[in-house]
């Protein structure tokens, strides 16, 4: 009997709910002006009950196991704080959420909830790209006096300058599933073919460069 790792039933999950969505002949555009043949949309996975629960108790595991000395547990908006709040919830921790960047209203805050100095946070994130607004919430918390234990995320593309900027930023990083083994769970299931794959390998080598195919 075949049993399936966490990465690989993440990534039948989010495919199954077209979270995840694979066009290597029709490619998305990115916000950054990239063309991509993958577009990754984790907040439709919160439509789906069965979905929406396998990734809060997966997520809620690795902050048990690898975080077990968090005291807040941190979303980073908007992606993640409705999955950051159900992991907060099923571990009976306080949650708070980031914002990209403060208000210029109100009270001005940039982290909305009660977050005492000092406080050891685990951060929370839907999808990790090249990490840059991943880590801004990260330098919010800091300033804000709370420690970073690390961060959790559902999925990453896993590109090197990700991994360098959160080796940089000194934040341990673990993601539930990844890119190559969404490709597999996708060839496996005849959601894409043998020669899209190869599309979508070319794409992560040179993603900003990449213009679709040939």
């Amino acid at each position: 009997m075949n049993i399936k790792t966490t990465a690989e039933r993440i990534a039948e999950a989010l495919l199954a709910v077209k979270a995840v969505k694979l066009q290597p002949n029709t490619p998305f555009t990115w916000a950054s002006g990239w063309k991509s043949p993958i577009y990754c949309d984790n907040r439709v996975t919160l439509s789906s009950p069965r979905v929406r629960t396998l990734i809060k108790e997966e997520l809620a595991d690795v902050v048990r196991n690898s975080f077990g000395d968090a005291e807040v547990i941190a979303g980073v908006a908007t992606g993640a704080i409705a999955q950051g709040a159900l992991v907060a919830d099923l571990l009976d921790l306080p949650f708070v959420y980031v914002r990209p960047q403060a208000k210029d209203h109100g009270m001005g805050n940039q982290i909305e909830g009660e977050l005492p100095q000092g406080s050891k946070v685990l951060v929370i994130e839907d999808l990790i790209s090249t990490g840059g607004s991943s880590l801004k919430a990260v330098e919010a918390l800091r300033q804000a006096g709370s420690s970073v234990l690390g961060m959790v995320a559902v999925y990453t593309h896993g590109f090197p300058q990700a991994v360098e900027a959160f080796e940089q930023a000194a934040v341990p990083l673990i993601t539930l599933s990844n890119y190559d083994t969404v490709i597999t769970e996708a060839l496996a299931t005849g959601y894409i073919s043998q020669e899209d794959e190869s599309l979508l390998k070319e794409w992560r080598k040179s993603p900003a460069a990449w213009t679709g195919k040939p």
